[in-house]
């Protein structure tokens, strides 16, 4: 049990009143549940889940490196979402499962700046990606005679690098600024991760400059990601209504059928925990509506994307025969 480590302060403010304000080394995280004999389901639930998540994910990535037929953009920004669930997942979960196996709620102070860090890197890799993706179907179903020209190696690539420099300035500034902030009025986070809006409830001062800052790096990271989306798609959605058959149609949207579904998922159960967090100020309302986006969304993908897409489906089967199945090699020589 790590040992807590606190200082008070007085700040004697202009009209004689005092606060008390604490520099803290460690947070205490919250629990899903103080019930001791719920402890033992939840780690073997939340274990369950992270392990669903990381095999399902890696199937698709080995799905997709092992087929010829899917080395096109969409398959590869989809085995790159995949990388980045894997990873999106891997920041929380694991550290929850450990509480809860050791009964021990600390997290360091260091440990959850990491830990806000990552989070926020593979939260906007998610929201990045999904704006690619969405972009390459507008391109696929809007401009199918120039989508090879346009979309070709050297402009993937330079998505892939954007979107991930992207999400690394964002938690960059975020880190900038949190490291700024050394006093605390509690060591309570209202959360089972360092979540940056808990931290910044926990501060003392919070200065305007920072404020503004944070509000713009929203906009620009947050805003014009579903901006974009929802642009693409009613192109998209235009384009196929064009369509004079409806097998045509049918055809054409379930291309991004998988894709829009994903999007829904992510950014609903996203916004419902941010729109739910400004309702109700329950810790543990906030708690459930965090594990919708940050464990049931990267589970959830992997089985829309292999349930909806045939080419998915295909590559699994194949994979699955080269496994089972290994090709033997003959040699007419060999008794």
């Amino acid at each position: 049990m790590l040992v807590w480590e606190r200082k008070n302060l007085t700040r004697v403010l202009s009209n004689k009143e005092t606060k008390n304000v604490t520099l803290v080394s460690e947070f205490h995280l919250k629990e899903l549940s103080e019930d001791p004999d719920l402890q033992p389901l939840l780690f073997g639930l939340f274990l369950s889940m992270y392990l669903v998540t990381v095999l399902g994910n890696l199937l698709i990535i080995l799905a997709v490196s092992s087929d010829f037929h899917l080395h096109t953009p969409m398959y590869l920004f989809l085995s790159i979402l995949s990388l980045a669930d894997i990873c999106f997942i891997s920041t929380t979960v694991p550290k929850m499962i450990v509480n809860i196996q050791t009964h021990s709620r600390v997290i360091s102070y260091v440990c959850c700046l990491t830990q806000m860090s990552l989070f926020i890197i593979f939260a906007c890799m998610n929201s990045m990606f999904l704006t690619v993706m969405a972009y390459d179907r507008f391109m696929a179903i809007c401009h199918p005679l120039h989508y090879s020209v346009i979309m070709n190696p050297r402009f993937c690539v330079f998505l892939v690098l954007g979107s991930f420099s992207l999400s690394l300035f964002e938690s960059q500034l975020h880190d900038i600024i949190f490291l700024q902030l050394t006093c605390f009025k509690d060591v309570e986070i209202g959360n089972f991760f360092g979540h940056p809006s808990q931290l910044l409830n926990l501060v003392c001062t919070y200065g305007f400059s920072n404020s503004i800052i944070m509000y713009v790096i929203g906009v620009i990271l947050g805003v014009f990601p579903i901006s974009g989306i929802l642009l693409s798609y009613y192109r998209i959605i235009s384009s196929i209504l064009k369509i004079p058959s409806s097998g045509g149609r049918y055809k054409a949207f379930s291309t991004c059928g998988s894709h829009l579904l994903v999007v829904c998922l992510f950014y609903g159960t996203g916004l419902g925990e941010y729109f739910g967090s400004a309702v109700s100020h329950s810790c543990r309302n906030n708690s459930v509506a965090s594990l919708m986006y940050t464990v049931v969304t990267p589970m959830l993908n992997p089985f829309v994307y292999s349930l909806r897409s045939r080419d998915i489906i295909s590559a699994l089967k194949k994979l699955q025969n080269r496994i089972v199945y290994p090709q033997v090699v003959w040699h007419p020589f060999r008794m």
